[in-house]
């Protein structure tokens, strides 16, 4: 298993359970077959640039360790989530 950090963005017109229910959906993805090392939720924040045409966002970050079948799962969830604007998977070299 490796290090990995995770950082996304949700769409700002979710309200603080919605926010937290897609927080908990990723955690347990994680949880599957990793280990959540830190969570920050972040909040809402501007966007450095619009991305279709939404200025702001709710940014959390966690860092966890996983497998690539974790990884792989985890990417494709958020891909075709609706919550999400934007998200990014790296290694953790810490």
């Amino acid at each position: 298993m490796r290090k990995y950090e995770v950082m996304y963005i949700l769409r700002p017109e979710l309200d603080q359970e919605q926010v937290q229910a897609a927080v908990d959906k990723f955690n347990g993805i994680i949880a599957n077959g990793g280990e959540i090392t830190k969570q920050d939720l972040i909040g809402k924040r501007r966007l450095a640039y619009e991305i279709n045409k939404i200025r702001d966002g709710y940014y959390v970050l966690v860092n966890f360790t996983a497998t690539t079948e974790v990884i792989n799962e985890l990417d494709r969830i958020m891909k075709i989530s609706d919550e999400v604007i934007r998200s990014l998977i790296v290694k953790d070299v810490a």
